[in-house]
C-alpha cells in the first residue's frame, strides 16, 4: 500500500471583497506544527472596514508562519504554508496539488469555527503530540493590542472590561495610568509604571504616540478624500418632536413590535426616507469618470456607528421596502454587529445616504462629513425638554435639531431645505406617514 504524499499548499491573502486592496494582520491562533482542520480559523485579518476571522482552506500541519502581527499585507500576499495529505503518490501527479480550490469560508460541508474553537483544537492536537499547548492569548480588540504593544503593556496583567471580558483600549490605558504590569523577574531593573516620564523637566514634552492603521487610518483616508472632493453644505432644523417620543413609546408596547426595540432613530430613518421619496437627489452619487449624475433607485441607508475600533457605517439593504418594525429591527441588528466586530466588510459598503445620531452623546447639532461617494447624510441632536411656542403660548416639548450636509454639485440648497422640512413635518406629527407601510 502507497503512503500519502505531503503537499505543502500556501494560503495567500484572498480578496475580501468590495475592492479592498489590503488589510492590517492581527493576531495569529494557530502556531507552527499544529494540525489544523478545514474552515478552521487561522488568525485574523482588520481591513478598512471590519476585523475578520480567516478560516483555512486546507486540513494539514502548519510549516511556517509568514506574517507579524501588525503587518501590512496586500491581497495575494502568502500568509503560511499548510503541508496537507494529498492521498497516494501515484495519484498525485508527481506531489502536485491536486485538491480543488475552496472558497475561503465555506469548506464542503462545513462551517467556519469560532476563534475559540480554532484554540482549543489546536490545544487538542498539541495534547495527542504529547507537547505542552500553546498558552491562549489574551483576549484583546485589535487596537488594544496595538496600545499595549507601544506603551509596553503586557496584556496578561490587564482586566478586560469589554463584552464577554474583552481587552478594550481603555484598558490598556487603565493599567499604563496605575502603573500595572508584569512583575520583574530575577535580576530584571524595576519596570516603570509608564513608559512616560514621572517627573518631566521643563523642556519635556508629554506624548503618546500610536500607531495609524485598519479601521482608523481608512476612515482618515475616507473623510479627507470626501472633504477636499464633494463641495459640502450644510442646512439646520430645530423642530418639536414631541409626538415622535410619545409614538416611541406607543410602538414599544404594541403586538407588532414584540421583540423589537423602536427608538427615535427608527422614526428619523423612516422621516428620511419619506423625504428622499420626494427629493431622489439625496439618494444619487457624482460619477466623475462619466460627468453624470447617479440616482438611485433603492436606498441602502447607512447607520453611522461608534465602536472600540473606531467608525463603522453598517448597511440596511433597500431600506425603503422594509415596514417600520422591520426598519427598527434592521437598523438595532447591524448596529449591534459593528460595535460587538461581527460585521462583514460587505456589510458595510453600498451605502448610499446615511443618518448619524450624535444625541446620544448629549450633543445638539453638528455638521457632518459625507460618506464618499454618497450626496447627503442626516445627523440626529439629542432630544430634551426646552421651551417651544405651541398655539400662541409658552410650553415645555421635546425638542431635536437636525442637520443634513448635502454634496453642492448634486443637490442645490432648496432641495435639501424642502427635505428637511419634510423630515421635521413628519417628526411632528409621525402617525400618518410612518404607519401607513406597517
Amino acid at each position: 500500500m502507497t503512503n500519502p504524499t505531503r503537499v505543502v499548499q500556501e494560503f495567500r491573502l484572498p480578496d475580501l471583497g468590495e475592492g479592498l486592496t489590503e488589510a492590517d494582520w492581527v493576531q495569529w491562533a494557530v502556531e507552527v506544527g499544529d494540525r489544523i482542520e478545514l474552515n478552521q480559523t487561522i488568525g485574523e485579518v482588520e481591513t478598512a472596514k471590519a476585523t475578520v476571522e480567516l478560516p483555512s482552506p486546507y486540513a494539514g500541519i502548519v510549516t511556517e508562519l509568514l506574517v507579524e502581527p501588525g503587518q501590512t499585507v496586500p491581497v495575494g500576499a502568502p500568509l503560511l504554508r499548510i503541508a496537507t495529505e494529498d492521498g497516494p503518490a501515484e495519484a498525485s501527479g508527481g506531489g502536485s496539488a491536486s485538491r480543488p480550490s475552496v472558497l475561503v469560508g465555506y469548506g464542503p460541508g462545513d462551517a467556519p469555527q469560532s476563534r475559540r474553537a480554532a484554540r482549543r483544537a489546536s490545544a487538542d492536537t498539541a495534547r495527542a503530540r504529547e507537547v505542552d499547548p500553546p498558552t491562549a492569548r489574551p483576549d484583546a480588540k485589535p487596537g488594544a493590542r496595538k496600545l499595549a504593544a507601544l506603551l509596553e503593556i503586557d496584556l496578561d496583567t490587564v482586566t478586560g472590561t469589554g463584552r464577554g471580558g474583552v481587552i478594550t483600549r481603555d484598558d490598556v490605558r487603565r493599567t499604563a495610568a496605575h502603573g500595572e504590569g508584569p512583575a520583574a523577574g530575577p535580576g530584571d531593573e524595576p519596570a516603570a509604571a509608564s513608559p512616560l516620564p514621572r517627573t518631566p523637566g521643563p523642556s519635556v514634552e508629554r506624548t503618546t504616540r500610536i500607531p495609524v492603521g485598519g479601521v482608523r487610518k481608512r476612515t482618515a483616508e475616507a473623510v479627507s478624500r470626501s472633504a477636499f472632493t464633494a463641495p459640502h453644505a450644510t442646512v439646520f432644523l430645530t423642530c418639536d418632536a414631541t409626538a415622535t417620543v410619545a409614538l416611541v413609546s406607543t410602538l414599544r408596547a404594541s403586538p407588532a413590535f414584540e421583540g423589537v426595540h423602536p427608538t427615535a432613530l427608527s422614526i428619523v430613518s423612516r422621516a428620511l426616507l419619506c423625504a428622499i421619496a420626494d427629493e431622489p437627489s439625496l439618494n444619487a452619487h457624482w460619477d466623475d469618470d462619466a460627468d453624470e449624475i447617479v440616482l438611485h433607485h433603492d436606498v441602502h441607508l447607512g447607520i453611522a456607528t461608534a465602536t472600540s475600533d473606531g467608525l463603522k457605517v453598517p448597511v440596511v439593504r433597500e431600506a425603503q421596502r422594509l415596514s417600520l418594525p422591520r426598519l427598527a429591527s434592521s437598523i438595532a441588528e447591524v448596529a449591534d454587529r459593528a460595535r460587538t466586530g461581527r460585521v462583514t466588510p460587505a456589510e458595510l459598503t453600498g451605502s448610499t445616504v446615511s443618518v448619524t445620531n450624535v444625541g446620544v452623546f448629549g450633543v445638539d447639532a453638528g455638521t457632518p462629513i459625507l460618506n464618499p461617494g454618497e450626496s447627503a447624510i442626516l445627523a440626529v441632536g439629542a432630544i430634551s425638554d426646552r421651551p417651544w411656542v405651541v398655539d400662541g403660548a409658552l410650553a415645555i416639548r421635546k425638542i431635536v435639531t437636525l442637520s443634513l450636509s448635502f454634496d453642492h454639485r448634486l443637490v442645490d440648497g432648496e432641495q435639501a431645505g424642502r427635505a428637511l422640512a419634510t423630515i421635521g413635518a413628519v417628526l411632528g406629527d409621525p402617525v400618518p406617514a410612518l404607519l401607513a407601510g406597517m
